[in-house]
């Protein structure tokens, strides 16, 4: 099994705590950082709407939270039954952005079936607000 696919696995393992019961749609991330330890996160949902915080961003903050600032890729799986081809939603990107090498860090998604997705973060966030450190 490829390191994409295990990162992947991992994000549907994460999925299965998802707190999501507004919208039924469950997704989990796995976050593999520089020195091969890998962070996984879930979408915890609020009533509020506001609160929620999505499945990537609580991998970043739980990595982050522990000393962490060098990340290599992230996997995400979701859906609200079956697992779809699932993309990070623009403030996930840019939290990826202040933190990861908008050329480098890869975005995995897709699903086994249909055949995982690769993209670097700057395909899907061109033009982003960028660390000026980088």
């Amino acid at each position: 099994m490829s390191e994409n696919e295990k990162l992947m696995e991992r994000a549907v393992e994460a999925r299965e705590y998802s707190y999501s019961p507004y919208s039924g749609f469950r997704v989990g991330a796995a976050l593999l950082c520089e020195d091969g330890l890998v962070y996984t996160g879930c979408n915890i949902e609020n009533s509020a709407y506001g609160p929620t915080n999505c499945a990537e961003r609580t991998a970043f903050f739980k990595a982050i939270s522990e000393g962490k600032r060098k990340f290599k890729k992230i996997a995400i799986a979701g859906g609200k039954e079956e697992l779809i081809s699932c993309y990070p939603c623009g403030v996930c990107r840019q939290v990826m952005a202040e933190f990861c090498d908008l050329n480098e860090f890869e975005i995995i998604c897709g699903t086994f079936r249909s055949g995982l997705e690769i993209y670097k973060l700057k395909e899907l966030l061109p033009k982003a607000f960028a660390n000026e450190n980088e």
